[in-house]
């Protein structure tokens, strides 16, 4: 296993295009403070609607976080999970907010055509692999989404599954066709290039320092080497933000995740993954995994409060592939990073102006790409168009998460959850 972690898989594949830092000062209608994709995305929506007099900073390169770090995957949905959202919504909202997110789906789709973005899109859904040897925990997510949210994920048998995944690992699983896999820092890279073709300025590795707003109700951001005069601000930092608006800041937890690529396996992929689909699991504490165009496999998952080394992210996530795929015990880990997603109380990604007139869109959790392009339109509409934000995420307001507190209480949560996969698989799958 080798031990050069330099970059990330997704940063060592991708050529960038390198944007100036802020200095002295900008005016701007529209200041979007973060550089992933729901800062984008809003800053791409606002050109769109004609409005580009935006100016976006992010304090360290575009996609440093977890919009360049996560699994790739496009589909619809929140964090929250669907059945939540049915029960704190009710038919129609929950119908509404997921639909949104199929239409963002549809919409990274297009743009991916529209601005030419080479993003290694592949689009052959997204497998849920049951891991436990009970037929519910497939039919009733399957139901749940036919007849509350009118979308229909195909029944894949047992068997014919082992065709596709070749482990004894699983049993059976729901294929949604409508979702796809693509690389998501060339995906960011692309939204940026298209926006800064618009018009949009846009500046990396200007840190915000300080968020204050004016008695005239316009607002001046400073960083480190000047300072933005803006009439709106949009605060899309996720979980890497501190220090510059607190409202925003205490609502979300910062929370690790982790992710490997192995070499290139050549044939060898196809003894283990024999389709293009990407792959996720129906525990609570699920691996996420899909195979790449140069035969890699990049392999995700484990949800934690600790930073650790790529070394130990290799070893730990290594062990988890060869617990589904044996046959890649041998398999080199080329590439191992982690990122931190930014989580709501709430679970449910918050988007909406704070008390002090402050757009935000953050805590979209380990379910981010689509939710993150709503969030782009839903502010751009707002912004640009006056149109109300959908009534269905006041109800996820800027729950406070308290801290070390609420970390520990993450965590502690998180194990409860993997014991229980763990005891279910030990009952189920004799």
């Amino acid at each position: 296993m080798t031990s050069n972690f330099l970059d990330s898989y997704y940063e060592a594949s991708n050529d960038r295009i390198p944007y100036p830092t802020q200095r002295g000062r900008t005016d701007t209608h529209v200041c979007i403070l973060g550089g992933g994709l729901a800062g984008l995305s809003t800053a791409l929506g606002l050109a769109e609607r004609g409005i580009t007099d935006v100016t976006l900073v992010e304090s360290q390169r575009l996609g440093h976080g977890a919009s360049g770090r996560n699994g790739g995957f496009v589909f619809g949905g929140y964090s929250l999970g669907n059945a939540d959202l049915l029960a704190t919504l009710g038919a129609d909202e929950a119908r509404r907010l997921y639909r949104l997110t199929l239409d963002a789906v549809e919409l990274i789709r297009e743009r991916t055509r529209r601005y030419a973005i080479d993003c290694d899109l592949v689009d052959q859904g997204v497998i849920l692999a049951n891991w436990f040897n009970d037929p519910s925990r497939l039919e009733q997510p399957r139901q749940l989404m036919k007849q509350a949210y009118g979308v229909d994920w195909e029944y894949i048998a047992p068997g014919e599954l082992r065709e596709q995944l070749k482990t004894e690992r699983y049993y059976g699983g729901l294929l949604e066709r409508n979702a796809f896999h693509f690389h998501p820092l060339k995906y960011v890279c692309g939204i940026a290039r298209a926006a800064t073709a618009a018009g949009v300025t846009l500046f990396e590795r200007s840190p915000v320092t300080q968020l204050e707003k004016k008695p005239d109700g316009s607002f001046v951001v400073r960083t480190g080497e000047g300072e933005i005069h803006a009439q709106h601000v949009v605060f899309a930092g996720g979980g890497y933000a501190r220090g510059v608006h607190a409202p925003v800041e205490r609502a979300v937890l910062p929370i690790a995740t982790y992710v490997v690529a192995t070499q290139p396996l050549g044939a060898g992929l196809a003894q283990a993954i024999a389709c293009e689909s990407a792959i996720y699991d129906t525990r609570f504490a699920f691996d996420y995994y899909r195979p790449l165009k140069d035969t890699r496999i990049l392999w995700g998952g484990r949800i934690s409060i600790l930073d650790r080394s790529p070394q130990a992210i290799a070893k730990l996530l290594k062990a988890d592939l060869a617990s589904v795929y044996p046959q890649l015990a041998d398999a080199q880990i080329d590439y191992a990073w982690g990122g931190l997603m930014s989580y709501g109380r709430h679970q449910m990604a918050q988007i909406g102006q704070d008390d002090q007139g402050i757009w935000h869109a953050v805590g979209f959790g380990g379910h981010g790409m689509a939710p993150t392009t709503v969030a782009g339109e839903v502010l751009a509409d707002a912004i640009a168009c006056q149109r109300p934000i959908p009534d269905g995420f006041a109800h996820f307001g800027l729950d406070r998460t308290y801290g070390l507190a609420g970390l520990v209480a993450a965590q502690a949560t998180y194990t409860a959850y993997q014991a229980r996969d763990a005891f279910d698989a030990r009952r189920l799958n004799r």
